[in-house]
């Protein structure tokens, strides 16, 4: 029986095998700097007392403190407990940095020792505590996974009827704000909670146990509509009032209350427990998701600014639909990750330092942190039309065209291509990935009108096409498994009389493409080595249909 099985069935004993152990040799060093600050600490302490370095003193404090401020006495300022406590702080602080033990922790832990560093509270830092202490806590990681259950449990609201008092169940509610509407960190801890609980069932890297805040902030941005989070694993809805409306899928809540189970073995009822048989429909849950450091660093990002000349004195100003990572610190790897998703949805690198977009990213990238999900590749096949290649398309599918013709882009990914589309055109996007819907209708397209994007399956709407037929049509489709053919013939069946497709195919089209009907098929020189994060080699069809 494998360690998730046992969690399941109420056995958790096995849990420890979830967790790495702890590195002693990092806790001699942390120990051995402790001691040689300690050492100073007392020196200083006792150089202090033994002479007459207090009256000088004075002036460091006067002088750097300001007249205006309260200058403790020096007396107060250099008792020994003091220092000693806080420097006890800040080990401690740093010893659970070295492991994962705080990360593990239910909230209700976390707070204990929070208060404790925060109002210097900690026990010495003695090596021979601190040992014991780590070691404890390292093994009671397994138990705390259980804690952490519970703790969510009695996180939920007692003021909704949602919340069942037999267990969890698909839908719950937790409050994430203060009664002043801001953020409260000890609930939102309750959310990674939650979520990293679920992370330990799916085999998924731990979140921050911080990181929920910017999700609750993105809902509260997103008020009263669902946001996705973790790959479907489970959803919410904030509310100004305070509270999250929880949706967890339903193959984590009988999970879930398993755990619970451990705890309380004659609490919660058989039917909590049990794995549901309906066929899910709500959820789609994704196996891969963005690792949760890029997820961290794309939350950081901020409003990008740039100098203004002359350089003195040193002004800013503000790009619009421009964003800058935070300028301290950052692993090069890990921002290159995140550029890489930024590119996905359509952003540009700058010499100033930012990523530049040509609409509003923010509530595209509170998605993605939220979700933790991109349009893949492999699924979708997505690799953004170069502007190149998409400026060639377009001059071609314009010529001869009027104002009064009906243009479609039947799988408009985020806009490479409609946004070349001349304005005055009646222009419809079909695309079936939600997030790049969410891209093109952020850039100004509507769900109707005459620049106008629908989510859907493009193939699956023209198998049952009943429409008149568009004067226009210029694509770029997926290629794998043949799905080139596919779009191609498809595109073919809702063109009208006289009316023109241009496709962006691989090169092996030009022998493998017949279409059904009267056609004048063009085709033009190969274009190489064009698309970022392929090889492939394409060429464009311009076909007329007579």
């Amino acid at each position: 029986m494998s360690a998730l099985e046992n969690i399941v069935t109420g056995e958790i004993a096995e849990l420890e095998n979830f967790f790495p152990p702890m590195a002693t040799d990092l806790v001699d060093g942390l120990i051995g700097q402790y001691r040689a600050v300690k050492a100073k600490i007392e020196s200083l302490h006792s150089s202090f007392h033994q002479n007459e370095l207090s009256g000088v003193m004075t002036y460091f404090f006067s002088g750097n403190v300001g007249r205006h401020d309260r200058i403790p006495s020096l007396t107060d300022v250099f008792k020994l407990p003091g220092a000693i406590a806080s420097l006890n702080s800040e080990y401690w602080s740093r010893a659970l940095d070295m492991t994962d033990v705080y990360d593990a922790m239910p909230q209700k832990r976390r707070d204990e020792w929070n208060e404790q560093i925060r109002e210097h509270k900690a026990p010495d830092f003695e090596e021979a505590t601190v040992r014991a202490t780590l070691e404890d806590l390292m093994t009671a990681r397994s138990r705390f996974f259980a804690e952490r259950v519970d703790g969510i449990f009695r996180s939920l609201s007692r003021e909704h009827v949602t919340n069942c008092p037999e267990g969890f169940s698909k839908r719950m509610i937790m409050y994430a704000l203060d009664s002043y509407g801001s953020y409260n960190s000890s609930q939102c801890g309750h959310l990674s909670d939650l979520r990293n609980v679920i992370g330990k069932f799916m085999g998924r890297e731990p979140v921050s146990w911080g990181s929920s805040g910017a999700i609750v902030k993105a809902g509260l941005r997103n008020r009263g509509q669902w946001t996705t989070i973790d790959g479907g694993a489970l959803r919410i809805r904030v509310y100004l009032k305070g509270t999250a409306h929880l949706e967890v899928h339903p193959e984590m809540a009988w999970r879930l209350n398993g755990v619970l189970a451990s705890i309380y073995p004659n609490a919660i009822p058989t039917s909590f427990r049990t794995k549901p048989q309906k066929k899910l429909k709500d959820f789609v849950l994704m196996d891969h998701i963005l690792p949760q450091a890029v997820r961290d660093s794309l939350t950081d990002m901020r409003q990008a600014r740039r100098r203004i000349k002359p350089d003195w004195p040193e002004r800013f100003e503000q790009v619009p639909n421009a964003l800058e990572f935070d300028r301290y610190g950052g692993d090069r790897n890990l921002r290159s990750a995140a550029v890489a998703v930024l590119e996905a949805i359509g952003g540009s690198m700058q010499k100033g330092g930012y990523i530049q977009f040509d609409y509003d990213a923010r509530e595209i990238i509170d998605e993605i942190v939220c979700s933790g999900r991109i349009p893949d590749h492999k699924s979708h096949q997505f690799y953004p039309t170069p502007e190149k290649l998409a400026r060639i398309a377009v001059e071609m599918a314009s010529e001869g065209a009027t104002d009064s013709m009906n243009w479609l882009e039947p799988s408009a990914g985020t806009g490479s291509i409609a946004d070349l589309i001349p304005e005055n055109a009646f222009l419809q996007c079909y695309e079936i990935n939600q997030l790049h819907c969410k891209i093109l209708e952020a850039k100004g397209f509507k769900a109707a009108g005459p620049r106008a994007v629908k989510c859907l399956d493009f193939l699956k709407l023209a198998s049952n096409y009943r429409g008149g037929g568009y004067d226009r049509i210029v694509m770029n489709p997926p290629y794998s498994e043949g799905r080139w053919k596919a779009h191609t013939e498809a595109a073919a069946a809702l063109i009208a009389k006289h009316g023109v497709i241009v496709a962006i195919l691989p090169t092996s089209a030009k022998e493998n493409l017949t279409l059904t009907g009267n056609w004048k098929m063009e085709w033009s020189r190969n274009f190489y080595n064009e698309f970022s994060g392929t090889s492939i080699s394409v060429v464009m069809l311009k076909a007329t249909k007579i």
